[in-house]
């Protein structure tokens, strides 16, 4: 539900009543954490498509981007953003070949690997980039409504629940 369409109550602390209700205590709590983040990547995934649409990006585009932005030149071999942004090889070349259509990003070769082929940000993704950061800061990263120190909190936890899951070792 969006702004303006506010339900009375909290739907997952009544799902989580019920779920202590119906004698699933020690699972109520998982089930209304895993419920509420679910519930959160919907409401961040339409905040941040808000914002990147005048871009035509993605946020798996704006990520591919700021990847690139960060490399030390501006490059990467496609396999090591796959392996960078956790995402399969498929999903990197569609994300590719779209930046590239939309010219901010071109394949380049490897200079002393000829097997390999190169991701390179144009000056154009560059400035793309930094205009939809720009807008990301403000109106989604900077603007959560929690405090850094919430927000750290929140960032160790599901840090800890990915490193538990073997997201990283």
């Amino acid at each position: 539900m969006g702004p303006g369409r506010q339900l009375p109550f909290d739907p997952i602390e009544e799902a989580r009543r019920h779920w202590i209700a119906h004698e699933w205590e020690g699972a109520a709590e998982g089930m209304a954490a895993v419920t509420s983040v679910m519930r959160v990547e919907q409401i961040l995934i339409a905040r941040v498509d808000d914002v990147l649409r005048p871009f035509s990006l993605t946020f798996a585009r704006y990520e591919t981007l700021m990847l690139l932005s960060f490399s030390r030149r501006g490059s990467l071999p496609l396999g090591k953003v796959g392996e960078r942004l956790q995402v399969h090889p498929a999903s990197v070349t569609n994300a590719i070949d779209r930046l590239e259509a939309q010219g901010l990003v071109r394949r380049a070769s490897h200079p002393t690997d000829g097997r390999t082929t190169l991701a390179e940000i144009t000056a154009r993704g560059r400035k793309v980039s930094a205009e939809a950061t720009e807008k990301l800061n403000t109106i989604v990263f900077g603007s959560l409504g929690l405090s850094d120190r919430e927000l750290k909190t929140l960032f160790d936890l599901l840090r800890k629940l990915r490193q538990a899951s073997g997201d990283f070792a």
